[in-house]
């Protein structure tokens, strides 16, 4: 299966991320190295990690793959109004999907912590609660 990039209104911010235009000099964009990962104990991972791309990417920009996937979520959102975006990376393993969440702040990590946690729960509702061992 080739690599899906998916992507709804921001084709702008997508650019600026790839270097092809010149980012606003009044926003901050970067992530800092508030970091942390989950290995979250299924063996649909992949189902689970594609079915979650796809969602986001009616309005974030999205990549994703049956076994890698990732989701930027912009540093002004639902959950708030933070100094960077947040980008979340999704990896599927035979019995586990690994989680990781990179933030710019950590309020805006406990919020995607929640976030994500709610939306595989969703998505896993045959499976769910799953269980999130955040480190």
């Amino acid at each position: 299966m080739s690599e899906l990039v998916l992507e709804h209104g921001h084709l702008a911010v997508l650019r600026r991320r790839l270097g092809l235009a010149p980012a606003a000099s009044n926003r901050k964009t970067e992530m800092t190295d508030i970091t942390t990962t989950a290995a979250v104990p299924t063996a649909s991972g992949s189902r689970y990690l594609q079915q979650l791309c796809k969602h986001w990417a009616h309005n974030l920009a999205v990549e994703f793959n049956a076994s890698h996937g990732t989701v930027t979520f912009p540093r002004e959102g639902r959950a708030g109004t933070f100094p960077g975006d947040a980008l979340v990376t999704f990896d599927a393993e035979p019995e586990a999907l690994m989680v990781r969440i990179d933030a710019s702040a950590p309020e805006q990590l406990e919020a995607m912590k929640g976030v994500v946690a709610r939306h595989l729960d969703r998505f896993a509702f045959r499976e769910a609660p799953l269980a999130f061992d955040w480190r």
